[in-house]
């Protein structure tokens, strides 16, 4: 019997390289069944598209597939794991659908996956943004290297989404329900032996992309307050050195005023305490705030999704496994 690999595909708004892709996907099922013997199914997951793209990815994708309709616009994160959810084969394969992700590098990251046996996962860096000198490229490494401090594993940098991992990799990702998900650490949080290939992505076919400057400073910040405890203490510290300088400087005033008569400065060293004082509470009172906002999204235990329709080929499979799942839930 031929293993299966399931290729996931969330998607947003993306008309523009539906057709594309589709005969993209051809080729690489056709190949990935010449080359390794796998029987490719491609699981596409519409994550409340509103320009139609779901009923084009239909009418021209052909052999193996389902669509995973969502209700609305949850996020990828999330649009991830519905795919993972949905997932039965011996390996996944996630890449995106705007052709960035091209055939020839996932079919070189299964190669690698199926020619090591303890090997768990196969990951793309990209290549231009480890090369760039931009100030966006200053700022990832900022991000990362804080977020590892005192970590005991690696969330390794300029990784994405595109990546291929065995069946046992995939069921320990849908363990993890995180409700803001930082997709990026659980992947490095799960563990096992990973292993990453550098490559340059392709030009995008149409469209924009999806994450603008105000987006990625916002999944940045989820990514702290889910993985790390840096700014917290180091907020923290701060406040320790702040409050240490301030009982120096006193003593400084008590010894002048005891021993020269010096008159104690009044109004302006008083404003100066005021206001860093006060930056120092507000600045620390939100930070807590967004830790508090992420605890409480994990206690109310939503679903990380909703499935809105399966549809395709593969869709009656599909929703049998999510049936017998709920049914082993209920009677759990």
């Amino acid at each position: 019997m031929s293993r299966r690999l399931d290729i996931l595909v969330p998607f947003l708004n993306e008309r523009e390289s539906a057709v594309d892709f589709c005969a993209m996907a051809a080729a690489l099922a056709a190949e990935a069944r010449s080359r390794f013997g796998l029987e490719a199914s491609f699981i596409l997951i519409d994550d409340g598209s509103t320009d139609g793209g779901g009923a084009l990815f239909e009418e021209h994708m052909s052999g193996h597939w389902s669509l995973v309709t969502l209700s609305r616009n949850f996020g990828k994160e999330s649009a991830i794991l519905a795919g993972l959810d949905h997932a039965q084969g011996d390996y996944v394969l996630l890449m995106d659908a705007d052709l960035q992700h091209t055939a020839e590098v996932a079919l070189d990251m299964i190669g690698r996956i199926l020619a090591d046996p303890d090997l768990d996962m196969v990951y793309a860096v990209r290549a231009d943004r480890a090369e760039s000198r931009s100030a966006g490229r200053y700022f990832a490494q900022w991000f990362y290297w804080l977020i590892n401090m005192g970590q005991r594993y690696e969330i390794p940098a300029n990784a994405g989404d595109f990546r291929v991992m065995t069946r046992r990799f995939a069921e320990a990702m849908r363990q993890l329900r995180d409700q803001r998900r930082f997709n990026k650490g659980l992947y490095a949080w799960t563990g096992f032996r990973q292993q990453r290939i550098l490559y340059r992505p392709a030009e995008r076919q149409g469209g924009e992309s999806k994450w603008s400057r105000r987006k990625l400073i916002a999944f940045s910040l989820e990514g702290f307050t889910s993985f790390s405890v840096v700014p917290l203490r180091a907020v923290s510290l701060f406040g320790t050195g702040v409050a240490l300088l301030g009982f120096l400087y006193g003593v400084k005033i008590l010894l002048e005023v005891l021993f020269t008569g010096i008159a104690v400065p009044g109004y302006p060293s008083l404003m100066v305490a005021v206001l860093v004082l006060g930056g120092l509470n507000l600045a620390l009172t939100g930070l807590v705030g967004e830790y508090v906002w992420s605890a409480l999204s994990e206690a109310k235990n939503r679903p990380n999704y909703i499935v809105k329709t399966i549809t395709g080929p593969q869709a009656a499979p599909a929703a049998q496994k999510k049936k017998a799942a709920s049914a082993r839930a209920i009677d759990g």
